[in-house]
Formats: structure tokens, sequence, C-alpha cells
């Protein structure tokens, strides 16, 4: 078995074995056959990226002896079993001793192929997670800001090529996306030896916020009754990171404005200039252009801060990282509780997938802390009347994932299935399986 391969495929039965194999290939797969279980074990590693599809009823050993022989040799290694001679209580009993899938053969291609796929990019989401683990003590770019989704990738590609930059920064981004782990980020890798000094513009009353900033001397004002060091000055050779810049009273962007451009501040109650060498992080959900025109913000100042500006995605544009994200921080609640991550199973995924994540990051990672503390309420589908049989339940998850790409791509088929991972056709055909209609002005 090579380090490229997806696919481990056992079955005794070499004409399903072939068919199976040719199923996949041609789906570009990385196939490597095995007619018995003990060949299959004998190049198993367990940092191996792949996945195992076997049949249930071989001799010298089924599959449920092929779940306990994978089990000892790492446990998180998806293995789907197949079967002839299924039944309700054998699929049963597989899921319980840890299979990822059940399928009765002869297995729809399609199925096979998703199925497959899923579990595949879900065992590569588990090895991403700790290779994350193994380099969590060696500080990089990766290691600040979690995540292998395109939109992820490119955001960190961008702030890469502005860290070292001696140029003022305006991050974007909704609330909980990770604003000031940007700014920390951008001021870690940024080479300056000063402090990182972050003020949240929103949380410092209007009459309190010119003093924070610019400091006072003694006197300047009732109370002031010795010298006071500002923000701006405290951060000098270093970053200052200012949250929520948006809400700065306008009279404070005026002062503002002037340190960015002349680089000098002066105390409150003060004439002398004092030379700061900083850089300037601003953040804001906000448009600053959209409240200049409206007045609520310095247009001036807002031309100002836009020069290299970088927009943060949000988690429901990144669902591809919800699930590394998610078991970061379960390890993470984990530790800071002294307890034991628990045990996350694919239905808990796949809704965790499906929210919406208004809060983005920062609700995520509330959402694995209240799971470490057991706070966390079930997330698994509601029992009904009739329980739903696995093949109908697979096909509900299959139809809603189509469903949310779809709409993310704005309905256009090619991008869904580049996205998807498959191709344009073999989308069509989940599309017309599960009654989905493809967009009429496509391409």
């Amino acid at each position: 078995m090579t380090a490229a391969t997806d696919i481990i495929l056992i079955d005794d039965d070499h004409s399903v074995l072939d068919a199976c194999r040719e199923v996949l290939e041609l789906e570009g797969f990385q196939v490597s056959p095995h007619s018995s279980m003990a060949s299959a074990m004998a190049e198993l590693r367990a940092d191996t990226g792949a996945v195992i599809v076997s049949d249930v009823r071989m001799p010298g050993g089924d599959g449920f002896d092929l779940l306990a022989a994978v089990r000892a040799v790492d446990a998180e290694i998806p293995i789907v079993l197949m079967s002839g001679h299924g039944d309700v209580p054998m699929a049963l009993r597989a899921m319980r001793d840890g299979a990822w899938d059940f399928l009765e053969k002869p297995a729809d291609p399609l199925h096979l192929i998703e199925t497959v796929r899923r579990a595949r990019d879900h065992r590569r989401l588990l090895l991403e997670n700790r290779r994350l683990r193994l380099i969590a003590d060696t500080d990089g770019w990766e290691t600040r800001l979690i995540g292998h989704s395109a939109p992820m990738v490119a955001f960190r590609e961008k702030l890469k090529r502005i860290a070292g930059a001696s140029t003022d920064v305006l991050v974007i981004g909704l609330t909980g996306t990770g604003k000031e782990v940007t700014a920390r980020a951008l001021h870690d890798f940024s080479g300056r030896k000063g402090r990182f000094v972050a003020v949240n513009c929103g949380a410092i009353p209007e009459t309190m916020l010119e003093s924070e900033l610019f400091g006072h001397e003694a006197g300047s004002f009732t109370g002031a009754r010795e010298r006071r060091i500002g923000k701006i000055e405290h951060a000098n050779g270093g970053t200052l990171f200012l949250d929520e810049i948006e809400s700065m009273p306008l009279i404070a962007q005026v002062r503002l404005l002037r340190v960015l451009q002349e680089r000098v501040i002066e105390r409150l109650g003060s004439n002398d200039e004092l030379p700061v060498d900083i850089r300037v992080v601003a953040a804001t959900k906000a448009d600053l252009h959209g409240l200049a025109a409206q007045d609520k913000f310095r247009e001036d100042l807002a031309y100002r801060l836009d020069i290299a500006r970088v927009e943060i995605p949000p988690l429901s544009a990144r669902k591809g990282d919800i699930s590394l994200l998610f078991h970061h921080f379960l390890d993470l609640a984990a530790k800071r509780q002294g307890r034991t991550p628990p045990k996350i199973d694919v239905a808990i995924l796949s809704e965790l997938d499906r929210r919406p994540w208004p809060g983005n990051v920062r609700e995520l990672r509330n959402v694995a802390e209240r799971f470490v503390l057991g706070l966390e309420e079930s997330t698994a589908p509601e029992v009904t009347a009739r329980p739903l049989a696995l093949e109908e339940q697979m096909d509900s998850l299959e139809r809603s994932i189509i469903l949310d790409c779809l709409a993310s791509q704005d309905g256009r088929v090619s991008a869904t299935a580049d996205v998807l991972g498959i191709s344009r056709k073999t989308l069509y055909l989940k599309m017309r399986k599960h009654g989905i209609a493809a967009k009429g002005d496509e391409e």
C-alpha cells in the first residue's frame, strides 16, 4: 500500500473486488485491493489516510474480526462493511462495534462513492487534527488561524503577505470570527519587538477614551492626580489594536487621524509632542465608508485606515473547517477542565455542519465547552414513530448537504461539484435522484 492510497478494499469474491475497484478508480480514488483480511492488515499503518471497505463474510476472519483488528491499530480508521446477507441486527451490530457505515451488496455505485468520500474526508480531518496537536508547541500561522477550507487558506496567505509590512491594517469580520486573534497573529509574525496593546473602543466611556488612548499629565482635569501613560504610548515599538473602531467618538477620531499621519501624540494637558513607532490594526464589523456617508464616522479616517484590508471569512463560508475546529476546541476545553475529550459521533458532526453559526467560531467554541461539561443537548435526530432505515437516513443527509452547498454557490452546479469533490455528471445524477432542480441559467 502506498502513501497515496485512499481505499483499502477487501473481498474474497474476485468479481466483486474488481467491480468495486473499477467503480472507485473511475472516480479518481487510489485503491489497494485485497482478497483477505490478513493481506490487508499486513499493510495497515496507524498513520494511513485510507478508508477500509470490506465484505462482512470472508474465510479467515469476518468483518467483525476486522473491526477489532483495526481498532488495535487505530480506532479512528473509518471502516465501511458490505454484505449480501445484511439485515437490521447485523447493521446495528456493525455500527455498534464502530463501523463507519453498512451497505448492502450489490452496493449502489453512487451510494458507495459518496459514503467512501465522506469517510475519507473525515479521516483526513482527524489526521490534520492530530498533526496540529503535535505542532501545538511550534508557533505558526496554522496553529493560530486553524482551517484548511479554501477561504481560510486564502485568508492566511494574505496575512502572511502583509504581516511584515509597515502599513496599518483594517480587519473586517462579523462578531465571533476572530478579529483579535487575527490582530495578535499579525503582531507576533510582524517582527515588531514592542507590546501588543488592545483597546475596545466600544467598552470605554466616551469621556475616558481620549485619556485612555493618549494619556494625561497631572492636573490636566479633575481627578488627574498624576501623569498617566496612554495606550498609544504604551504600544510604542509594537502594535495598537483598536477593536470596534466604529464606536470611537468623532473628537477622538480627529486626534487618531493625526497620530496615523504624523506618528506623534500629545498627552492631555501637555503641549509636548512625543514620537511613537506603532502599527495600528483596527477592527470593525461595520462598513466604515457607509457610516461616513451618514456622518457617523470621519471619511478621511476611513480612507486612512482602509489601506491594507483583510476580511475574515465567516464560519458559514468555511463548513469544511467545522469538524476540525470543533475537535480542537474540545481538546482545549477538556484540558482546562482536566477531563478526557468526549467521543463525537458522525450524527453530531453532521448536525454541526448544518447549523448557521451566527456567532461564528466563538459560538462553536462555546458549544465545544458545553459538550465537555455535559451541558450541550443531544443533536441526534429525533426518533419518529417508524425509525428511518439506514439508507433513508443517508439519503436525507446527502440531499441536505447538496442543497446547502448549492445555496452557498448560488445554485451553480459546476462550482458545487468542485466544492463537493465530485464530477458534474455525478452531481446531476444525485440531484435527479433527490428531486433537486438545477438552476435555469447554469453557466
